[in-house]
């Protein structure tokens, strides 16, 4: 996990360097999760663990549900994507042949402006599908919230791993 955890932080790392400054919010929720997330599955590998262990670990795991939804863009099924598809391409082939009439009459700095708003309301919509398509809503993620009760009431379960019944299969 430790070495997982160097090879993700050296890509975030690499990756959020050179930022325009509409991506330092998401930059920052990022580098919140990222280490969020490290930091559980550690803490949740102890072989045993007192009250303060488990009040880190719920809050790293609140830290992790609450900018988690920075990752959403990347669990976009091929579905919602057909459908973003589709939903961009229709208004944009409707614009271009309006487009097509209107060039001689605007200047190459009103058609720049044009294109930008209609970009980021293209994005805009882009990312509102996401929103609404989109979920951690899986019972991997669920477990988690469950973590800490159990290890108060049955106590570290270091001994047990899955491993085994993948090997028997």
């Amino acid at each position: 996990m430790r070495n997982l955890g160097r090879c993700i932080s050296a890509v975030l790392a690499s990756e959020l360097q050179n930022l325009d400054s509409s991506q330092y919010h998401d930059s920052k929720s990022a580098l919140k999760c990222h280490p969020a997330l490290v930091d559980f599955t550690r803490m949740a590998q102890y072989h045993s663990h007192t009250p303060d262990t488990l009040s880190y670990m719920e809050s790293y795991l609140r830290t992790l549900h609450r900018t988690k939804d920075i990752f959403l863009e990347f669990r976009t099924p091929k579905g919602t994507r057909a459908q973003a598809n589709r939903q961009d391409r229709e208004p944009r082939e409707l614009r271009g042949a309006q487009h097509a009439k209107d060039v001689r009459h605007r200047t190459v700095a009103n058609r720049r402006r044009l294109a930008d708003e209609e970009r980021v309301e293209r994005s805009d919509r882009w990312a509102d599908l996401i929103w609404r398509e989109n979920h951690f809503n899986f019972i991997k993620m669920h477990y988690l919230t469950h973590f800490a009760f159990h290890l108060r009431r049955f106590g570290s379960i270091s001994m047990y791993s899955t491993e085994i019944g993948k090997l028997a299969h």
